[in-house]
């Protein structure tokens, strides 16, 4: 096995996603050929309604391809089982927290499910892994408040830590910056940033945060109506795929600053 598949933790070739019905299949979008590799953080960008989520969902096997196929580890995702899937990928998706009265500890050690028994019984190797993972996002001193004490930017930081609590080799969160100022969405992404580099997890993170992306990640996947494109940002901005994601009408993309403006 040469060193590139080594790395490779999650791959997709001819990747078709969407919908079926009894009638017809809704394509949402199709030849997706995607790599994500080792220690990465990769950002999944695009157009509101574009198929982001669509994309994730069905990269973390919560819903079924059209075509084409996805593998993790040289795998393909429908030949691992449940527990082998959460033991290779975590998620942090976007829905409300059940419970909001857990403590950041409780909501944290939540993440060692597939690895504790029936009853849910912590190791000294899980306490261990929660341990290091509120260490790792910061919240070491507000492990025993409870969740609805927490503020926006402080509650993604623990659903981070529990991702990383469940010591999986690829992390997908769906928008994690969602309701957070700028300061915080600079924040999370920094955080994230750090985490890949200093876990050498691969991160995947779908976000509206185009300008932020393009100077912290490794790696961007691109969505519009045409095309899926993966790269590095500064050869995305290279290609001038940036400048084909909004209608030209009111906002434009500057090359030479790798953002995002106004038209006056």
């Amino acid at each position: 096995m040469n060193i590139q598949q080594q790395h490779s933790v999650l791959k997709t070739e001819k990747l078709s996603i969407g919908y079926k019905s009894k009638k017809e299949a809704i394509v949402v979008s199709n030849d997706i050929n995607i790599e994500l590799r080792k220690g990465e953080l990769i950002g999944l960008v695009g157009a509101n309604g574009i198929g982001k989520s669509t994309l994730l969902r069905t990269l973390s096997a919560i819903q079924k391809p059209l075509s084409g196929s996805i593998e993790c580890h040289g795998k393909l995702i429908h030949k691992h089982s449940p527990i082998e899937l959460a033991k290779i990928m975590s998620l942090v998706l976007t829905e409300q927290i059940i419970s909001k009265n857990l403590s950041v500890f409780e909501l944290v050690a939540l993440g060692r499910q597939p690895y504790t028994n029936w009853i849910g019984t912590l190791s000294e190797n899980d306490y261990t892994a929660v341990e290091r993972a509120l260490e790792q996002t910061h919240l070491t001193d507000l492990k025993s408040r409870r969740c609805f004490e927490l503020s926006d930017g402080q509650l993604q930081k623990v659903m981070i830590a529990r991702a990383l609590t469940q010591d999986t080799d690829l992390i997908i969160l769906d928008e994690p910056t969602t309701h957070l100022d700028m300061y915080h969405k600079a924040y999370i992404l920094k955080l994230l940033q750090q985490l890949a580099k200093d876990t050498q997890k691969t991160i995947l993170f779908s976000s509206h945060e185009i300008d932020l992306a393009i100077q912290l990640c490794d790696k961007m996947i691109v969505m519009t109506k045409d095309t899926v494109v993966s790269d590095a940002p500064c050869k995305l901005i290279e290609q001038g795929v940036f400048e084909t994601l909004f209608p030209k009408d009111l906002i434009g993309f500057d090359n030479k600053t790798g953002r995002f403006k106004v038209k006056k």
